[in-house]
This record gives structure tokens, C-alpha cells and sequence, in this order.
């Protein structure tokens, strides 16, 4: 008997828009649409129900709706397999398709999603799903495709799958098997490999956990000196340095003493998000304004002279990494006290969160200001401020005359975040 699948896009893979229609609602849809329906003719087995599509903005930011949604899609349908994606290294698809396959794989459903290495949303979905490695970017959907599809044929027949056999990344899981050696005699076996300089392979690797020690709190913020930093690729008009609107390959640094906000003389070259309202006001980006604001309240001592900004649309950790140990380093010698670092969408958080852990390591504190704080959590930023939404975190043009007021609040939230002690990762909501 064919087994039930239910498939997951965005709605670009949905085929209903890009960015434009990043806000949409999660919708279900009879049968294939784009990779759904590439996937139904190349499957054996199973039969494709239906496909869900919806907006990668919507589903970071609506979180509770959103897993209403799925519940109401389950209960109506009871699929037996789910499939997600491929999200390739798209941040906000990534982590939207590994909560789809999380809220499924709690039913009972077993999932398949396919990402990069580097994806943020990566960790969660190999807990939860059948997890294949892609390329970085849609063009490798030819070879992701048949991976997937490798998989779910294998779970139409309930046979068993292995990480090294069918190629995907290994979940983490302990699982008992039946093997031909007892216990004691592989482990004599490996260490005398070991001593011999032979190659072995251990049966449980060790998990690696890169986190920093949160830096100690600032004592008198009145005292203090604030620098500002965003991923979000805010940068002067015409963009001096030619930073890259993806997988930057450099930072900015820009002198803003004087100035009482970003208005008319800067602008976002960020790829991943919809620049109306950051080039309508940058501040909502990099909230310089409401720094200024605090510093005239007597809230903080000063605002660093220097903008420092980078776009972090796909942006490589390792490129991540360097920025951050390069901008720390600067902000270390020039007596920083401490720092803010905005970012907007998927990857970018990814790219920002990285940024904040190597200028942590320089003692300096540091709050994160990012919509989904998910992916800031999970690469180890410790202070974090939850923002509005992807192309405005910190603003919300909703508001109106209301949105100053709104926005003194959150960037006050993140600054106060920086005189408070902590022992691990924290929201300050």
C-alpha cells in the first residue's frame, strides 16, 4: 500500500513570488507544485496528498499561527511521510523546514529535508528529519532531488536507513544493534590501532559545543561607551567599499560622530530582504537614532564614533568568524565598553550571532537584536533581544507616530541587556 506524503515550500519553491510574497500564509494545496510535483513523477510508493506553501517571513514571525496550521492540516490529513525543501543555505526555509519536520516527527511522522552544511537551520532539522547535504544554492537541485527521493523510497518499504550507507547527515541518536564482536573485544581491537598509528573509526564521536563565556556586565552605563553594528548591510549611499549584497567577503567601517541618525545618507544593499523600509529609514536596521536618544538621556555615556557593517546574506561562517575576530579587535583597543549588533533574516543571523561570539571573546559585552532568535540561541550568542520583523527589527511602520516610542523602548531593552549579569544565553523579552 502507498504510503501518504505531505510536502513543504516556501513560496518561492510555490511558486507564488520572492521576497515580495515573503508575508504570506500558510495554505495547502492538492497535489504537486514546483520540487512537490518533480518529486511525485520520480517517487515510488507513495502518494503525494498535498503540498503546504507558506511565506518564510510569515512562518519566523508567526510562529504560534503557524503550528495551528500544521496541526489542522495533520489532523485532516494524517500523512505518513513529510518532506521539506530542499532549503539549500537559505536561513529562514532552512529553519522553517526544521520545524515543520519537528512538529511532524513529534505525531510519529518520519520527515526528509534536504540543506547545506552551513544552513542555521541545520542542527534542529537533523534531530527531527532524514536530513541530505546540498549544495549552497537552488542550482544544486538536480542532485538534491534524487537523494531525497532515495530516502523516502526507503521508508515506503519501512526499510531501515544509515547515515554512512544513504548519505545523510547523522542525527545524533543511540541506537541498539546486534553486531558479530562483543563490547570488550572492539575496544581492544581500536586501541591497538590507535598504538599502532592505523587508521579506526570510534562508535560514539564526541559532540563539539563552541560557546563563550558571557563577558561581565557593564557597572555604569551612564559611563559607557556603545558601538553599533549590524549584518543587515546598511552603508553610506552608493556603497564606497562595494561591500557584497551576498556572501560578503568584507565589512564596512564608517565614522557617524555627529550624527543624530542615518536618514538620506544611507541605504541597505542586503540580498535578503525587502528594502522599502530600511532605505525609507536605515535606523530601523541600525538604530543609531535611538542610541543618540539615550546618550542625550544620560542613559549611556557615548555612541562610538565608528558604524561597523557587513551583509550577512549567505555569508560563510568561516568570513563570519574573521569579521568578528577583526571588528573585536578594534573595538578592544579603542575602550569600547560594549556593543550592539542588529541582524534581519535567516542567514544573516546566522553571519550576526557568529560575529557577536568572536567580539565576546574579547571581553566586550554584546547584545544580539535579531527576529529569529532560534538561530541566534543556536550558534551561542548569550544576550539577545527579540526584534519586530526581517526588513525592519528594529522599527515597526505600523506603528506610525508610535513607532519612535516603540523603538527607544527595545534599543533601552538592549542596552540594558549589557549591565546585566548572566551565566548562559538569555532573551530579554
Amino acid at each position: 500500500m502507498s504510503k501518504k506524503v505531505i510536502y513543504y515550500l516556501n513560496q518561492f519553491f510555490g511558486q507564488i513570488g520572492g521576497e515580495e510574497m515573503a508575508h504570506i500564509a500558510p495554505e495547502y494545496r492538492d497535489g504537486g507544485v514546483g520540487p512537490s510535483a518533480a518529486f511525485e513523477k520520480k517517487a515510488e510508493g507513495i502518494e503525494l496528498l498535498g503540498t503546504i506553501i507558506c511565506g518564510d517571513n510569515y512562518f519566523n514571525e508567526n510562529r504560534e499561527e503557524t503550528m495551528a496550521f500544521l496541526e489542522k492540516t495533520y489532523e485532516e490529513h494524517k500523512p505518513e511521510i513529510v518532506v521539506a525543501g530542499p532549503a539549500f543555505n537559505a536561513g529562514r526555509y532552512g529553519v522553517a523546514c526544521a520545524e515543520v519536520c519537528k512538529f511532524f516527527n513529534e505525531k510519529g511522522v518520519p520527515c526528509i529535508t534536504g540543506m547545506y552544511e552551513e544552513n542555521p537551520g541545520l542542527d534542529e532539522a537533523r534531530k527531527y528529519a532524514y536530513t541530505v547535504a546540498t549544495g549552497n544554492s537552488a542550482a544544486a537541485m538536480r542532485k538534491a532531488m534524487p537523494a531525497m527521493v532515495k530516502l523516502v523510497n526507503k521508508l515506503a518499504l519501512d526499510e531501515e536507513l544509515d547515515p554512512s550507507v544513504d548519505d545523510y547527515f547523522p542525527q545524533g541518536q543511540r541506537r541498539t544493534i546486534i553486531v558479530e564482536k562483543i563490547g570488550s573485544q572492539r575496544a581492544i581491537e581500536m586501541l591497538m590501532k590507535r598504538l599502532n598509528g592505523d587508521e579506526f573509526e570510534t562508535e560514539l564521536p564526541m559532540p563539539v559545543f563552541d560557546s563563550v563565556e558571557p563577558a561581565e556586565a557593564i557597572k555604569d552605563l551612564s559611563k559607557a561607551t556603545i558601538a553599533l553594528v549590524t549584518s543587515g548591510g546598511i552603508v553610506p549611499n552608493g556603497n564606497p567599499d562595494r561591500i557584497q549584497s551576498a556572501s560578503a567577503q568584507k565589512w564596512g567601517k564608517y565614522d557617524v560622530s555627529g550624527r543624530e541618525d542615518l536618514n538620506n545618507d544611507y541605504y541597505t544593499i542586503h540580498g535578503g530582504y525587502d528594502p522599502v523600509y530600511a532605505n525609507a529609514k536605515p535606523d530601523r536596521v541600525a538604530p543609531l537614532d535611538m542610541l543618540e536618544d539615550l546618550k542625550q538621556e544620560g542613559v549611556i555615556g557615548n555612541v562610538y564614533k565608528y558604524f561597523y557593517t557587513t551583509t550577512g546574506t549567505g555569508t560563510a561562517v568561516a568570513n563570519s568568524i574573521r569579521f568578528g575576530k577583526e571588528i573585536g579587535k578594534e573595538l578592544k583597543e579603542a575602550g569600547v565598553d560594549g556593543v550592539i549588533l542588529t541582524s534581519t533574516w535567516g542567514t544573516c543571523t546566522r553571519c550576526g550571532a557568529t560575529m557577536v561570539k568572536e567580539i565576546e571573546r574579547y571581553g566586550i559585552p554584546i547584545v544580539h537584536m535579531a527576529t529569529i532568535t532560534t538561530i541566534s540561541q543556536s550558534v551561542g550568542a548569550n544576550r539577545i533581544v527579540p526584534t519586530v520583523a526581517i526588513p525592519y527589527p528594529v522599527g515597526n511602520p505600523d506603528l506610525g507616530e508610535k513607532e519612535d516610542k516603540f523603538r527607544h523602548e527595545m534599543v533601552e531593552r538592549a542596552v540594558k541587556s549589557l549591565a546585566t549579569d548572566i551565566k548562559e544565553s538569555t532573551i530579554f523579552k
